[in-house]
């Protein structure tokens, strides 16, 4: 059987779980009972929802920020992303600590970082003035980036050299948790009003249908990092 894992954080250094076993995957595949599903998930998989929630509610604040421009909406997606961030190490240390990895743990971790570190950062800039169709087209391609690193490194996370603890030694393209940074700069950007018509860097191609932000290519050369094979970050 291939070894599963749940995906480590960049700041887990601890060893990896054991994988699921035999049993484990047949307890999993035929349980017929009600809420199966519910009752095979372990206490990490509840705190990787936990991510998840955090970022569906980060787009649900952006929602209400466009709608009345209160920024208090927008601050509060903000805080969603970090907050996402920590339930993202943390479900990590804890299947660690249990020494158990679920079966469906790596591909909820995956699901859940793209809900809270790329398509809430996306929505995030959309929302404080990124609106133009070139500005929609490039953070759709951040999107789009993010989701490209986490299926890639699910599919290759077991050739990744290791170190004696099992984990791998660095990360191929940047973590996608490393939007916090973007997100960091629109707080910024937020506190100071510099949003709408204020976004820092200016517009290229003002009033045509190429319009575009400058600051969005941030988003671009981010997401750029994200899917480089050549650009290896050792774990810390």
């Amino acid at each position: 059987m291939s070894e599963i894992r749940r995906r480590g954080s960049f700041l887990s250094p601890s060893p990896q779980p054991e994988a699921p076993n035999e049993q484990d995957i047949v307890e999993f595949t035929q349980d017929n009972h009600h809420f199966s599903m519910i009752r095979q998930l372990h206490m990490a998989d509840y705190i990787t929802m936990l991510n998840g929630f955090c970022g569906f509610m980060a787009i649900i604040q952006c929602m209400r920020f466009n709608e009345t421009q209160d920024t208090k909406y927008i601050v509060r997606a903000m805080w969603c992303v970090p907050l996402g961030f920590f339930f993202d190490v943390f479900d990590g240390r804890v299947a660690r600590w249990r020494k158990k990895a679920s079966l469906m743990g790596q591909e909820l971790d995956s699901l859940a970082d793209l809900i809270s570190f790329g398509v809430a950062p996306a929505s995030i800039a959309f929302s404080i003035g990124a609106k133009s169709t070139i500005d929609t087209v490039l953070l759709t391609i951040f999107v789009l980036c993010g989701l490209s690193r986490l299926a890639r490194f699910n599919v290759t996370v077991a050739n990744i050299p290791k170190d004696k603890s099992g984990k791998s030694k660095y990360f191929e393209g940047t973590p996608i948790p490393t939007t916090l940074a973007l997100v960091g700069m629109m707080a910024y950007w937020v506190s100071k009003g510099y949003i709408n018509d204020q976004l820092p860097l200016g517009v290229l191609f003002a009033g045509t249908a190429l319009e575009v932000h400058v600051a969005t290519f941030i988003f671009t050369l981010s997401g750029s990092a994200m899917i480089s094979k050549s650009l290896k970050l050792p774990k810390l």
